[in-house]
């Protein structure tokens, strides 16, 4: 059927094949459908399967020649991409391009699909390079609010006797808004609304005009909302504290029976402070490393790639929220936003998880990078430990469900970064605080 195909790179990891069918074979196919049409259509003035396929040909040829040229573009394309050198992604359909070449029995037809295959990558340099990082430490004072959010989480709550309300405290409020005449808006009240003064967690925002206030004193308001002016009459209906506990041995022991004395507290703590230093610091020299080798890389990433990697990224976020897709779309026009929106704010994050991915998988090919069954017998001991599973348990899982190839893929990734941080130099920039690396705020 084939006699002839080419095959053409264009840009961004696409190609365009080309193939040309004999005519030969055109015909056969257009003679097959005539048959068969002829066993299966009524025509009147014919009984049922005995209409000539000359008479079928003149009444229907146009359209049954369509039909054979897309059943022999269709049969073709399948045996010219198996053979293909170059075969299209698994999310790449082949676009049949369009042509002046008709179909029909007198010459050869040509047709061309152009489609996206698995981009070539040419790897930069990725070894002595001087990356920049952080200069971060953990400090008393970390480990100090660290303390204070256990002291605040141990707090007694309770009522503030005779006391005015102060930053900190837990009110329970009435709310109510008031139109111009000084009535009461329907719909606008609420009761029994609990918040914590300072934290601004309340729809006027409130705290600072109740602060001073007593326990069943009333209050008028004028606040804006949304550039609007609005009066909202308040109520204190209750005011309670927080009983802070003292920073001793006693406190060290509520928390957990593993700790006597404060200084088992905090020597945990620090250690723990430490553990997520070491791990964001990581985080950041794979993020700087990798971004500079791409700097100097060739990473042609076809569209459809792109496209699934930002469906991909749709779909997670669908199952985050909870919700089923319409209600998520729902909410996003409300907010007057659509999935498109969404994907365009992503687009430039999948991009650079993209080549991230590629050009890693091309350092750990260049290195010959490998896992040993040891290797990944270990990574699943450590992964079932972390999943709080017994090794027993998590093994037949990733067993079961024919996960092996991504734990070795964890062990060789983590063995390239390895390499990678052996190989390249880092130095130390911009002092940044623990608190403000650990939050992105640099």
């Amino acid at each position: 059927m084939i006699i002839k195909k080419e095959l053409e790179s264009k840009d961004n990891s696409s190609v365009q094949l080309t193939v040309t069918i004999s005519k030969d074979a055109a015909k056969k196919e257009y003679e097959k459908l005539l048959t068969d049409y002829a066993k299966k259509v009524q025509i009147k003035g014919f009984r049922k399967g005995k209409v000539p396929p000359m008479v079928l040909e003149k009444k229907y040829g146009e359209g049954i020649k369509e039909e054979a040229g897309m059943n022999v573009i269709e049969e073709s394309l399948k045996t010219a991409l198996e053979d293909a050198e170059k075969k299209p992604l698994p999310y790449s359909i082949p676009e049949l391009q369009e042509s002046e070449d008709k179909f029909d029995f007198e010459k050869d037809f040509t047709y061309s699909v152009v489609y996206d295959v698995f981009p070539e990558i040419k790897v930069g340099t990725y070894t002595d390079l001087e990356v920049e990082v952080p200069d971060t430490k953990v400090l008393k004072k970390d480990i100090d609010r660290e303390l204070e959010k256990l002291r605040d989480q141990n707090a007694v709550v309770m009522e503030k006797e005779g006391g005015n309300v102060a930053k900190d405290d837990i009110v329970t409020i009435n709310y109510v808004e008031l139109d111009n005449e000084g009535k009461e808006i329907e719909g606008s009240a609420r009761e029994d609304y609990v918040f914590t003064v300072g934290t601004g967690y309340n729809i006027y925002k409130l705290d600072d005009e109740i602060i001073g206030m007593a326990k069943d004193e009333e209050k008028i308001v004028e606040k804006e909302v949304d550039g609007k002016a609005v009066k909202v009459k308040v109520t204190v209906t209750s005011v309670k504290e927080k009983q802070l506990p003292a920073l001793d041995d006693e406190l060290a022991q509520d928390i957990s029976d593993k700790y006597k004395t404060i200084k088992d507290l905090q020597d945990d703590i620090k250690r723990s402070l430490k553990k997520d230093l070491d791990e964001k610091m990581k985080e950041i020299k794979t993020e700087r490393i990798l971004s500079k080798v791409i700097e100097s890389s060739e990473i042609p990433l076809p569209e459809s790639m792109i496209k699934a990697e930002l469906e991909n990224s749709w779909h997670n976020f669908v199952i985050q929220s909870q919700m089923k897709e319409d209600q998520v779309l729902q909410i996003l026009s409300m907010q007057g936003k659509t999935k498109e929106d969404l994907m365009t704010e992503w687009r430039d994050g999948a991009i650079k998880s993209l080549n991230f991915q590629l050009v890693m998988t091309k350092i750990i090919e260049e290195e010959k990078i490998e896992a040993s069954e040891k290797e990944i017998d270990e990574e699943i001991k450590l992964q079932a430990e972390s999943s709080s599973q017994s090794y027993e348990e998590f093994k037949e899982l990733i067993e079961k469900n024919n996960y092996t190839d991504h734990i070795a893929a964890d062990v060789k990734n983590k063995k390239l970064l390895d390499f990678l941080f052996e190989k390249n130099n880092f130095k130390k920039g911009e002092k940044v605080k623990f608190i403000d690396l650990i939050q992105n705020n640099f």
